[in-house]
C-alpha cells in the first residue's frame, strides 16, 4: 500500500514537471511549434514515458490550460467580497497581464479542430472555464449596473475582451522595445482596456 502511494506521488511529480514544461514552451513558442520530443527532452524522460501520462500533444496543451484556469479561479476567489466589481475585474486582468509578461501564459491557436475537441472533451477544462466565466460575467453585470462599464455593451463582448488580454501581443511588443518596465506596461494596457484611448483629465498636483 505504501509502495503504491509512493509511486502515485512520483507520477504526480512527473506530471507536474511535464505540465510545467508544456506551459513554458507554449508561452515561448506556441502550440504549432512545440513538439512532444521537445517536451520529453526538457523534462528528461523518454517520449514513450511521456505518452504514459498524456496521449497526445493536444492532451498536453489541455493539461496546461487546466492549470492556468485553476490558478485563474484561485485569483478570482481571492478578490475581496466588498470590493467594487470593476476593481475585481481590473485585478484579475492585471494578474493575467503579469503572467503573460513573465512568460508563463500558454498560447493556443484559435482554429485547430483536434485541439478544440481535446479541450471541449476535458471536464476539468470546461468546468473551470464555466466557473471563471460565470464569476467574471456576474462582475461585468454589476460593473455595468454601477455605471463603470458601458451598459449597452453585450456582456460576452466585455468578457471576451478581458480574456483576450491573456494573449494580447501588445505587452510583448512594448517589452521588446525596452522603453518600459513590466509594471508600466501592465498599467498602460489596463488603461487602454478599461478606459479606452481618450485623453484623461489631468490630475491635480
Amino acid at each position: 500500500m505504501a509502495r503504491g502511494s509512493f509511486r502515485e506521488q512520483l507520477l504526480r511529480v512527473r506530471e507536474d514537471a511535464i505540465i510545467e514544461s508544456v506551459n513554458r514552451l507554449l508561452a515561448e513558442k506556441g502550440f504549432d511549434l512545440m513538439t512532444v520530443d521537445e517536451v520529453a527532452a526538457d523534462v528528461g524522460i523518454a517520449k514513450a514515458s511521456l505518452y504514459k501520462h498524456f496521449a497526445s500533444k493536444e492532451a498536453l496543451a489541455a493539461a496546461a490550460m487546466v492549470r492556468v484556469l485553476r490558478k485563474s479561479a484561485e485569483v478570482v476567489a481571492a478578490q475581496p467580497a466588498d470590493a467594487r466589481a470593476i476593481d475585481k475585474l481590473r485585478a484579475v486582468t492585471r494578474w493575467a497581464l503579469q503572467v503573460q509578461l513573465a512568460g508563463e501564459m500558454p498560447t493556443l491557436p484559435s482554429q485547430n479542430s483536434s485541439l478544440r475537441a481535446e479541450l471541449l472533451g476535458s471536464a476539468a477544462y470546461t468546468d473551470l472555464l464555466m466557473q471563471v466565466s460565470d464569476e467574471l460575467g456576474a462582475w461585468i453585470e454589476r460593473a455595468q449596473a454601477d455605471g463603470d462599464i458601458e451598459p449597452a455593451l453585450p456582456g460576452e463582448l466585455v468578457l471576451y475582451t478581458l480574456f483576450a488580454r491573456a494573449c494580447d501581443p501588445v505587452p510583448g511588443f512594448l517589452k521588446a522595445g525596452g522603453r518600459f518596465d513590466d509594471a508600466q506596461i501592465v498599467d498602460m494596457v489596463l488603461g487602454t482596456c478599461f478606459d479606452g484611448l481618450r485623453r484623461r483629465p489631468e490630475r491635480a498636483s
